[in-house]
């Protein structure tokens, strides 16, 4: 019987001892995200500047886990900065640079913290650098909103949506291009003076679109590529 007991109590006391050791292991911090900058200040969309050294500005973003952070400032002659992008690391919230005249730029900006990770871009904001005895500006290149790109479209009809401004506020016409093949080639539209067009599709196709938007004074900018498909 004395045995019997004295397993017992050892037994008791390996768990104990065992419960006592689990609770003082710690699981580490989950290192989170930066949130995601939701205020670009200057220069602001769609600004007409009228110097071509510009003080970029935007708000703070904020880290779950307190983290130190810096800022990435993208800056980009494309509205998808696929090429002809500037980037600067910052370690505050805002940046001095000097920019060529008479040109449209896109800028955006994340915070990144101090474990390397990043959090999302912000908005994105568009401005055109004055150039000397400037007359007119091209229009900024049109921005494709639906379908949404590689989006399937269930139905046999759809309605391109896109949104395109003008720093001078000349009246814009656009060409609206849809084919199977990359880069678009069909024109479908022309001489359109609204932000939309609806179109019929045929089944099981990849379809690729662009539009290009045209001021009343000549000048033209051409958008970027989207696709989608039709089921």
């Amino acid at each position: 019987m004395k045995t019997i007991k004295s397993i017992v109590i050892i037994a008791l006391i390996s768990v104990s001892c065992s419960k006592s050791g689990s609770s003082s292991d710690e699981a580490p911090e989950q290192n989170l995200a930066p949130t995601k900058v939701n205020s670009l200040i200057y220069p602001s969309n769609n600004l007409l500047c009228i110097t071509n050294l510009l003080d970029f500005e935007w708000n703070k973003a904020t880290d779950p886990n307190g983290d130190t952070l810096s800022y990435i400032l993208e800056i980009s002659k494309t509205n998808n900065f696929s090429s002809n992008n500037q980037t600067f690391e910052v370690d505050n919230t805002t940046k001095s640079v000097t920019l060529e005249e008479g040109t449209a730029y896109y800028w955006r900006v994340k915070a990144v913290d101090s474990k390397n990770l990043s959090g999302e871009y912000s908005s994105t904001f568009q401005f055109y650098t004055e150039g000397l005895a400037e007359t007119n500006h091209i229009p900024f290149s049109p921005q494709l909103l639906a379908p949404e790109r590689n989006t399937a479209i269930t139905s046999n009809t759809t309605k391109l949506e896109w949104l395109c401004t003008d720093v001078d506020n000349d009246q814009l016409l656009y060409e609206v291009y849809l084919d199977t093949n990359n880069p678009p080639m069909i024109k479908i539209g022309d001489n359109i003076n609204v932000q939309h067009l609806e179109i019929s599709l045929n089944p099981m196709n990849t379809y690729y679109w662009k539009i290009i938007a045209k001021d009343s004074n000549g000048g033209q900018a051409i958008g970027q590529v989207w696709s989608f498909s039709s089921n």
